[in-house]
C-alpha cells in the first residue's frame, strides 16, 4: 500500500514557479508502474498533467505546460516532484499526485493519490 503526501503550493504571480512534491510516505514509487500530477481547476474536468512510466522511464505532458513544466524523481528518497516555470493563471488548480500499477492513458489509473495542494496563480 502506498501513502502519498504533498507539498509545495501556494500562491504566486504570473510568471513565477512553484515546485511541487510528493513523497511516500508508505510503499515504494519503484513499485509502481507510473506516477504523475493531475489538477483540477474549478468547473473543469480532472486532467493528467504530467506523468513518468517507472519502467521505462518515458514522460508525458500535457499540452498546455509543454516546456514549461519538468517532471521528475528521486528514488533514493522516495520522491517526485513537478517542477512549473512561468505559471499562467490558467494554472489554477488544486494539483494531486498519484501512483499505480496500471497505466491507462500515459498516467495512472486507480491507484493512490495524495492529499491534493493548491496552487494559484494570481496577480
Amino acid at each position: 500500500q502506498m501513502q502519498l503526501v504533498e507539498s509545495g503550493g501556494g500562491l504566486v504571480q504570473p510568471g513565477g514557479s512553484l515546485r511541487l512534491s510528493c513523497r511516500a510516505t508508505s510503499g515504494f514509487i519503484l513499485d509502481s508502474s507510473t506516477i504523475g500530477w493531475f489538477r483540477h481547476a474549478p468547473g473543469k474536468e480532472r486532467e493528467g498533467v504530467s506523468c513518468i512510466s517507472v519502467s521505462d522511464d518515458s514522460i508525458y505532458y500535457e499540452d498546455s505546460v509543454k516546456g514549461r513544466f519538468t517532471i521528475s524523481r528521486d528514488n533514493s528518497k522516495n520522491t517526485f516532484y513537478l517542477q512549473m516555470n512561468s505559471l499562467k493563471p490558467e494554472d489554477t488548480a488544486v494539483y494531486y499526485c498519484a501512483t499505480s500499477i496500471v497505466e491507462i492513458g500515459n498516467c495512472p489509473a486507480g491507484g493512490y493519490w495524495g492529499q491534493g495542494t493548491q496552487v494559484t496563480v494570481s496577480s
